[in-house]
Order: structure tokens, then sequence, then C-alpha cells
């Protein structure tokens, strides 16, 4: 169990370093709107509130996956939650293996009465474990929906990482038709592509996090941990696998119609969040951007709920977009 902590300790120091961002960006910068140089509304007329989970929020971004199971796991994941309830964002929990092996999971809720809470449990933990462990997740912090993330990278390179994927996909099938709440499944940053979403979206899924390439790399970050120079050679080649986010998005929204897609991989600004909601996205998520903040204190993560809020805001504004909807048609170059 300590080499689970101190994985997960490495995982926050590594993830601030930006040797550890992937190679490329998102991609998202190749999409430009079109400037509209007759808004013709005030600023404050745009509308960034959104339904999620059959909730209102107050913009369309999520508070993603980060951390868990390490010494100031608690520390950051209370700087969070506090900042979700104030901003009204929904958070999603880092991976929760750790803690609920531990016995150790805090109390998110207390922190977070009314935000929208994702719980988040690994595939492989779910085909090993099954329906019983996703329940304890799910019912360990009263969570909204959960979050099965999907990170067979990642395993590869890490140490003793799991290398049996097999009945992955029955795994979520059954959780996604048994469990009390809504399923989120995401990729961690190689993107989840349109055939995997279909499958994912039979399987009875109902949100699909695409996850792509362009933010921070856990192939990266595994690597930098792996002291055998055998297999650091083995995964050279694949330090940047994977799909870019602008690709995969317009992608899954095609292929799945009717899904709830969230954009992430690579988000780091509100202009970012834009991009996303116009190739489809329903909802986007953030991690890396809100680490160092969380760090700090909540009025911090405040302050950056704050002025993502405000660039996606002036986004709206300068293509003419009052709504989301609005948004979603702008036109681009």
């Amino acid at each position: 169990m300590t080499d689970i902590r101190s994985r997960k300790a490495d995982h926050i120091a590594l993830s601030l370093q930006p040797k550890h961002q992937a190679l490329q960006g998102p991609g998202l910068d190749r999409l430009s709107f079109e400037p509209n140089p007759l808004p013709q509304m005030d600023l404050k007329d745009v509308e960034l509130h959104r339904q999620f989970l059959d909730l209102t929020v107050s913009a369309p971004f999520l508070i993603g996956a980060m951390t868990g199971g390490c010494d100031n796991g608690e520390l950051i994941n209370q700087h969070l939650a506090e900042a979700a309830q104030a901003c009204q964002i929904p958070m999603a929990l880092g991976s929760q293996r750790a803690a609920l092996e531990q016995g150790s999971q805090p109390d998110i809720r207390r922190w977070a009465p009314s935000a929208i809470l994702l719980s988040n449990l690994g595939a492989t933990q779910l085909q090993q474990q099954g329906l019983d462990l996703a329940r304890r997740a799910v019912e360990s912090v009263q969570a909204n929906a959960l979050i099965i993330h999907l990170n067979p990278l990642q395993e590869l390179i890490q140490p003793n990482g799991d290398r049996d994927w097999n009945r992955v996909l029955e795994a979520i099938q059954n959780c996604a038709s048994r469990l009390e709440v809504p399923i989120v499944v995401k990729e961690v940053g190689a993107g989840i592509g349109p055939s995997s979403a279909i499958k994912l979206m039979d399987a009875g899924v109902k949100w699909i996090e695409v996850a792509g390439r362009g933010g921070t790399s856990w192939a990266s970050i595994e690597l930098a941990r792996n002291g055998s120079e055998r297999e650091r050679e083995i995964a050279a080649p694949f330090i940047n696998w994977g799909m870019d986010t602008v690709d995969l998005l317009p992608a899954v929204y095609e292929a799945c119609p009717g899904i709830g897609l969230i954009g992430s991989g690579g988000i780091r600004h509100g202009l970012d969040i834009a991009r996303c909601i116009r190739l489809g996205a329903t909802m986007t998520a953030l991690a890396q951007p809100f680490l160092a903040p969380a760090l700090e204190s909540t009025e911090a993560v405040v302050d950056k709920i704050s002025i993502l809020q405000e660039q996606l805001r002036w986004a709206m504004f300068l293509t003419g977009s009052r709504t989301l909807s609005d948004l979603r048609v702008a036109a681009v170059q």
C-alpha cells in the first residue's frame, strides 16, 4: 500500500513539471472562430449555465480527476471540493482505489454538500472486483456519477501495471446496466476514438470524456518513474501515442449522436473550452490547471474558476454567442 501512496505522490510532483506535458498541444488552436465585431449584446448578457447530470452548473466545465491516496491528497481534494461548492462547478475525484483499499476515503461531501461529484475507478479494478467496488466508490462520497478510466498505455509503462484487459468492456456494460448512477468513461491522455466510443455507447455508457492527447502525458510520467532501461527503451516510441483532442471531438460527436460528450486533454483556458463546445462537447474537463492552485488554497482554486469563466464569456461575446447553443454553431474559419 505504501507503493501506491508513493506512486500517487510522484504523480502530483511530476504533473507540475512542464516536461511531462504532451510534446504537442491538443490541436485546438487549429480551430479559429470568425471574429464578430458586431456582437449586438452586453457582456453581461452572456449565459454560461448548463444542465449536467440533471442539475444546473454555473459553466460547462468540471474540475477533472487528479489525485487520491497520497499524503497531501486530502488537502488538495478539500480545496477543490470547497471551490466546486462555492462556484457550483462539478468535481471529479481522482482514482479511489487506494482510499477504498485503505479505508481512508475522506468525506468529500462535508466540503461540497450540493456540488456534483463524480467517483472514479480504473477499468481494470472494475474488471477484477466488479459491481460491489463501483457501489462502494459511489456511496463513499454520495457521488452523482461514476467515472471509469481507461489507461492501458499507462499500465504498460507503469512498473507492475495491469496487463490483463480481457472482459473490461463486459465489466463496464454490467456496471452501466446495474449501477444506480450514470457512468462516464474516460481515457487519460491518448483519447477515445469513434470506434471505441460506439462500443461504449452500445454497452450502455451515457457519457464519454475523450481525454485526447495534448495535456499531461501519463506515459511520460510513468516512464520517468520506471527504472528499467529495457522497459524504458520499449516504451520510448509510444511517448506520443494517441489522437489530438481537436480531432477526437468531432469524430465521436458524429459517430455517437445523442451521447453526452466531455472534451478534455490539454484544455488550458476558456478559449479552449469554447472550442470544445463548438466541436460538439456538452461539457469540458480540466485537471492540470487546477493542481497548483489546489496545493495553495481554496481561494486560489475559486480564482482560477473565475478566470476560466471570464475567458469563456469573452469568447462567447466575441463570437456574438449569447448562449452555449449559439456558441455550438458560431462561425469558424
